[in-house]
């Protein structure tokens, strides 16, 4: 079995992780370019392979983020508004429909950053291959790491994406707006799917689900990426960055106030939240929050001079709940979230007042989605998922592996997984990470015999006496396998806190 080496993402996953924060200086025609948020700090771009990437540095991401040239016209002639009487929000039907307004009703105080297209509030995605190009468009080399990377604003080049539909309601205070998002990194590119997007206000806060439809004609099956849920961006004012990290979410615990890096380091951090929320505030404590229930993992961060800008400047804030996803060619791809207007404790305890609080174990029950796992050296069968994973071992070490996820280990002390295994080997092994650390290791792992007949079992593994497994866990890897023969594989069913049968 190939020894786990401490690192946030085990490759290959570390090798494609393109996240944006979107300008730094280029040397394209408009001398901008989106960050990557997900990177090593001296890097801002890589591949689907090692080897391929390419490197910006901290320097210029520092001063791009510091310019206070407008990008974008003043006038948003295509902004439509929701007014509550609490907040005020606006999408922009000239961008996609993206939220590019959200202040507090009667005071203009925008909180969202519109200094070019990649900023606002909105929706993105990422897969493969790497580089994409279109018949003879192709990214500039500074965009060749992005890959396929469909935005709800529009691309590089200012192509707004163009909308299908729009509804709006006063009375029930809510907006629907579906678009044909842009390709990122290409001059001029319609993607091949479908955003669509409900917006409900109620009291201070903004309700979103967005749904991502993807009809690609390219069928592949790419590796998973990190995909953003949403990007979120804030004015240069809000550059307090805080959430809760602890193991005892929901009971008023103390709360981590993160370093601004000050141009000293790469603006964004990505780590575990585990009450679901994050918020970048103003001096007064005052700001915005986002909560994505469910969603563990968080990049987030501040780039520029902090206390300074508009709506229309360089500096920004950042936040985007992460889940690392298989973007498949016909996926119908759903989510939700909220945002939270106000100061921290009132984000909070709207957090605290909201979320379900329920103590429990994993719940891993693959019925009709990945619930955001992914692979290694592995595929499977494609979208729809249909009450199973039926994956195919590609080459050595394949393994899957978890969401980021919340359970204390006393509240599962059993895990259960459901599984038909396909291959010579009798054994399979099973890694769990705690909180605070930062990977998988060989000490929080055990091994566990299985029948290898292709029949659904479900195995016991009892962990209440190992010493690892203890505190609070976040994920979950399934190493099937060593060295698997062509055609091998695995149907995995469910891995669970409560036998399932």
């Amino acid at each position: 079995m190939r020894r786990v080496g401490l690192a946030l993402l085990d490759p290959p996953y570390d090798t494609q992780q393109n996240m944006s924060p979107r300008r730094v200086a280029g040397g394209n025609r408009r001398s901008t370019m989106r960050l990557c948020c997900m990177n090593q700090a001296t890097s801002c771009a890589r591949g689907d392979s090692p080897g391929a990437h390419a490197v910006c540095t901290v320097a210029a991401i520092i001063a791009m983020f510091s310019c206070s040239a407008n990008l974008l016209s003043a006038e948003t002639p295509g902004e439509k508004f929701l007014d509550n009487g609490a907040v005020r929000l606006g999408v922009d039907l000239s961008r996609g429909g993206c939220i590019s307004y959200f202040s507090p009703s009667g005071r203009d105080e925008n909180v969202v950053n519109n200094f070019d297209l990649g900023r606002q509030i909105q929706m993105s995605f990422y897969s493969g291959p790497v580089p994409f190009t279109v018949g003879e468009k192709k990214p500039q080399p500074h965009w060749a790491h992005i890959g396929w990377n469909p935005i709800q604003t529009g691309d590089d080049y200012k192509h707004g994406s163009k909308i299908l539909e729009f509804r709006l309601d006063e009375a029930k205070q809510e907006l629907y707006v579906r678009c044909i998002p842009m390709q990122w990194p290409l001059d001029d590119v319609p993607a091949e799917c479908e955003f669509e997007s409900w917006v409900r206000l109620d009291g201070a806060t903004a309700h979103v689900r967005s749904r991502m439809v993807n009809r690609r004609s390219d069928k592949t099956q790419y590796p998973a990426r990190h995909q953003e849920l949403p990007a979120v961006y804030v004015n240069g004012p809000y550059y307090r960055h805080v959430s809760y990290q602890g193991p005892k979410p929901y009971t008023g615990d103390a709360l981590t106030h993160f370093d601004v890096t000050n141009g000293k380091g790469f603006p964004w951090r990505h780590t575990t939240m585990t009450e679901n929320w994050a918020a970048l505030l103003n001096e007064q404590d005052w700001g915005l929050g986002v909560w994505h229930p469910g969603c563990f993992e968080f990049s987030g961060g501040f780039a520029g001079k902090t206390g300074v800008g508009g709506t229309k400047d360089g500096p920004t804030g950042y936040i985007a709940p992460v889940q690392t996803e298989i973007i498949d060619h016909n996926i119908d791809y759903d989510y939700r979230y909220v945002l939270i207007l106000g100061t921290l404790p009132e984000i909070r305890d709207y957090v605290t007042t909201h979320a379900d609080k329920t103590p429990r174990g994993p719940n891993f029950r693959f019925e009709r989605d990945r619930r955001h796992w992914r692979y290694a050296h592995a595929h499977d069968s494609g979208w729809p998922i249909r009450g199973e994973l039926d994956v195919t071992f590609d080459g050595r070490d394949p393994h899957l592996t978890s969401a980021r996820d919340f359970w204390l280990a006393a509240d599962a002390p059993k895990l259960y997984v459901t599984a038909a295994f396909r291959q010579k080997q009798q054994h399979a092994r099973l890694y769990w990470q705690r909180l605070g650390e930062a990977g998988f290791s060989e000490p929080s792992a055990v091994n566990f015999d299985v029948v290898p007949d292709g029949t659904m079992r479900t195995y016991e593994i009892d962990l209440s006496q190992h010493a690892n497994y203890q505190g609070a866990i976040i994920a979950l890897r399934l190493d099937p396998t060593e060295d698997p023969a062509p055609g091998e594989g695995v149907r995995l069913k469910s891995i669970t806190g409560t036998r399932t049968e």
